[in-house]
């Protein structure tokens, strides 16, 4: 088995986050773009990758690895070099989960509901797991305090993950541009990393 790293993606969806990833790593990996108006990405060699026919996915030492998060997660860890997330026996190990799991479950959500109107009535709001989209962005708020990044001064493959969902949101008008969020979206996005992605 080789350490070979295949990315497969598309510029104009979430793989540009793991793209940004792959920057910040800096470790050799062959990219794989897949043409959504030629419906490659529903092809069936793609299809035997990730059988939803969504982007991105890597394959890393013979193994396949989907959904953004995951894919952030695997690389950080399997990467330590690049120093994007706390050792198993760090302490702040626990926040950094913490946080990663938040913007995947929580800020996506909160985040989409407000902008396709999906409107849920307050006494429903229990049984969603980011409960409003208030609530939720107060959270994020007071996460980004006192900062630089979530962990403090260093940053992390959580904070890419996180600023790359407000950085798309505030692009789009999905998130409300307070201070701290558009501060905190300009510190991750000035880093070498993010700047050598292609515009898109």
């Amino acid at each position: 088995m080789t350490d070979s790293l295949v990315f497969y993606h598309n510029p104009m969806s979430r793989g540009r986050i793991v793209h940004w990833m792959l920057e910040e790593l800096g470790a050799p990996y062959e990219g794989v773009v897949l043409d959504f108006t030629k419906g490659e990405h529903k092809a069936p060699a793609y299809l035997a990758v990730n059988p939803m026919g969504k982007v991105p996915a890597i394959v890393h030492r013979g193994v396949v690895i989907t959904e953004t998060p995951a894919i952030l997660m695997y690389l950080a860890d399997a990467f330590p070099q690049a120093g994007l997330a706390p050792a198993l026996d760090d302490p702040r190990r626990g926040a950094y989960l913490r946080w990663f799991f938040f913007a995947a479950s929580c800020v996506e959500a909160a985040m989409f509901d407000r902008a396709m109107k999906r409107e849920t009535p307050a006494e429903r709001r229990g049984a969603l797991g980011y409960g409003s989209y208030e609530d939720t962005f107060a959270a994020v708020e007071k996460a980004l305090t006192p900062g630089p990044f979530l962990l403090g001064e260093g940053f992390t493959a959580a904070d890419l993950y996180l600023a790359s969902q407000l950085g798309f949101g505030l692009r789009f008008q999905m998130v409300e541009p307070s201070p701290a969020i558009v501060a905190y979206v300009e510190r991750a996005y000035a880093r070498p990393a993010q700047q050598r992605l292609p515009s898109g």
